[in-house]
């Protein structure tokens, strides 16, 4: 049995009805045709496969049909029938191909041929295809029978550049310029010739052939032809298109474009190491990116451009690219997308191709070290939505309450202003009959060194200092829809600095034990290298803190969750250690040793009790006050941190 046709030939049209995309060509044609006002010479230019030489055919057709003037053929006539899809043809129509047929000698020819009548037609046509190939001494030789044709010739030029076609030529033409069908109209039209044919196409595998046909009908029935050949039992799916056409599979983009959204440079690279270990080609991925990177651009800009049919994406995709476009500013899109712009074109003849694309995401991840005006509009982009996230975070008329500061020092505590002040400026409150109360009591951490000579001695150096009050678990509105855990890994060496002021032990311990793993609504999950980090960090109220300062940095309220992760890098950098590196805070010690250097600084211990006259600026009234004599280092290191003392000299 012989092997089909061709798509591209099984489904060419046989009337302008069916022509698809080319409407601003077809509807002149045809009123021209009813009106029997058809010129001798026509034009039809334009990008390849759009549909010029069937256009021709079926003018060519319509003008010798035997029912003309009509504005279609009819079909059934002989003529029609000769020139039908699978016809034998007719000798009154010639397609001459003028790529081999450009010359003087041909020109003349067809000259010498044109005066003799139509056989059995009304009309001789010739159709003369990719006239631009047509010599400038041919176009000259035919100049004359084109400008004044007997009554029976009729001439369509196809070409796909018009430019190269004589001017005397075309100024005796009348000129159709053809287009790319648009990708809405050419899905369309693959879906229906699909279910004439029996084979499902998977939603999104069908952008996927548009784009490979480029606009043009043939090219892309071309493909659709090669991927219907080699589909299964489920049609042609999006695995199957992905592989055959070469494009990067939106896992891998979707991957790459959360990477930038978080800064995260380990798995932007890990992104490109995929994409030359699997073969893939380093230019198509950057092709596949700046295409995703346009979409975001319109989504930002547009944010209903999905609703109302500016971009046409499945429904899946659509929302992947609404929580995308959210984590990026306008101007940092579209420096994303002129930085792999600028790369396509460095691509062209590269030898190192990874290296260029490793060095375009580069580019992209350090917006601070660009000078230029994008550079600084994305930066720019990175405080706006840090603002917005921070002022969109508290419900509308909802006021936090500010933090309760403690004095260090009566001198501190002289230049604070009085909290009667403060609570005067706060709404009245109905409340029963005012009850003589005893004053307000501070509490204020004291040494030695710190008392004043006027003031009494304190009973106790250690002075019991109450947890802070835990902060309400409901999120906001605003800040449940507004940040995502990209924001959040993005903004912890912040949040780490704040913990740091308020908590010096929970700060080491999350500095050098924890890494943030994910965001489950109003519950934020935080895991710790082990589980005696885990227990310490749970037992010593941290999570309090954890919780305080994520409502001063980002502005929300959410609850902290613990867990044990022994794989987890935990998240300390250079910028939030400073020049420190201290030990991790679960390491056990030895009976009789001082603790380590890191450990007194992270519990405020003195290394001398010289260095009690000068205290840490940066201790707060909740770091623990140890004094070495009543304390019992051993006992310490077991409360605060969860170790346990092993004893070497016992032996069992």
């Amino acid at each position: 049995m012989d092997a089909p046709l061709a798509l591209y030939r099984r489904y060419r049209p046989e009337t302008f009805a069916e022509v698809i995309g080319q409407d601003h060509v077809t509807e002149p044609l045809r009123h021209a045709l009813a009106a029997n006002k058809v010129n001798h010479a026509y034009l039809f230019s334009g990008p390849r496969g759009c549909g010029k030489t069937t256009s021709a055919r079926i003018l060519a057709r319509a003008m010798n049909c035997e029912k003309a003037p009509v504005a279609e053929p009819c079909g059934e006539c002989q003529s029609c029938r000769d020139l039908a899809r699978g016809g034998p043809g007719s000798i009154d129509v010639i397609e001459i191909d003028a790529a081999s047929h450009g010359g003087v000698d041909d020109a003349r020819d067809l000259r010498e041929r044109a005066f003799f009548a139509p056989v059995s037609s009304r009309y001789k046509v010739y159709i003369i295809d990719e006239a631009h190939m047509v010599s400038p001494q041919g176009f000259n030789a035919l100049l004359k029978l084109v400008e004044e044709p007997p009554p029976h010739l009729k001439f369509i030029f196809a070409t796909t550049e018009p430019d190269k076609v004589i001017g005397t030529i075309r100024s005796r033409t009348h000129h159709y310029p053809f287009r790319l069908v648009p990708p809405k109209v050419l899905g369309d039209y693959l879906l229906e010739l699909c279910k004439s044919e029996g084979v499902t196409l998977e939603p999104n595998a069908l952008p996927l052939v548009v784009r490979a046909g480029q606009g043009s009908v043939r090219d892309t029935l071309s493909v659709l032809d090669q991927l219907l050949g080699g589909a299964g039992p489920s049609g042609v799916t999006y695995d199957l298109a992905v592989q055959l056409l070469g494009y990067t599979p939106d896992a891998l983009l979707d991957e790459a474009i959360d990477a930038f959204a978080a800064s995260d440079g380990g798995t932007v690279f890990g992104v490109v190491d995929k994409v030359i270990e699997s073969g893939q080609d380093p230019r198509r991925f950057a092709e596949d990116l700046l295409q995703r990177l346009r979409d975001l651009v319109i989504v930002a800009a547009v944010p209903d451009a999905l609703s109302t049919g500016l971009l046409d994406v499945p429904g899946d995709r659509a929302e992947r690219l609404l929580s995308q476009a959210s984590g990026f500013g306008p101007s940092e899109l579209t420096r994303a997308a002129d930085i792999v712009n600028a790369a396509l074109l460095e691509f062209r003849g590269a030898t190192a191709p990874r290296l260029l694309l490793e060095l375009m995401c580069a580019r992209i991840l350090v917006p601070g070290s660009d000078n230029s005006t994008q550079g600084f509009q994305a930066r720019l982009d990175r405080v706006e939505r840090r603002l917005s996230m921070d002022g969109g975070a508290a419900p509308a008329g909802a006021t936090s309450p500010p933090p309760v500061e403690v004095p260090r020092s009566p001198a501190a505590e002289a230049s604070k202003p009085p909290v009667a002040d403060e609570l005067a400026e706060a709404p009245p409150v109905e409340t029963a009959p005012p009850v003589e109360a005893a004053p307000p009591v501070e509490l204020v951490e004291t040494t030695a060194a710190e008392e004043p000579a006027d003031v009494a001695p304190v009973e106790a150096e250690v002075v019991a200092t109450p947890e802070p009050e835990a902060t309400p678990t409901e999120p906001t509105p605003a800040a449940a829809g507004n940040l995502t855990i990209a924001d959040v890994r993005r903004l912890w060496p912040e949040v780490l600095d704040k913990i740091r002021e308020l908590r010096r032990f929970t700060w080491v311990m999350l500095s050098q034990n924890a890494q943030v793993m994910s965001l489950d609504g109003s519950a934020l999950t935080i895991a710790l290298v082990n589980p005696g980090a885990r227990d310490s960090f749970v037992k010593s109220g941290s999570a309090e803190y954890v919780q305080k300062a994520l409502h001063d940095v980002l502005g929300v309220s959410w609850t902290i969750d613990a867990i044990v992760d022994t794989t987890v890098r935990p998240g300390a950098t250079e910028d939030t250690l400073e020049s420190e590196d201290p030990a991790a805070p679960a390491e056990p010690q030895r009976s009789g040793e001082a603790a380590p250097a890191s450990v007194r600084e992270a519990l405020r211990e003195p290394a001398t009790p010289q260095t009690r006259e000068d205290p840490d600026d940066s201790a707060d009234r909740d770091d623990p006050v140890v004094e070495v004599e009543t304390i019992d280092p051993e006992m310490l290191l077991s409360r605060e941190l969860g170790a346990e003392v092993i004893d070497e000299s016992r032996t069992d």
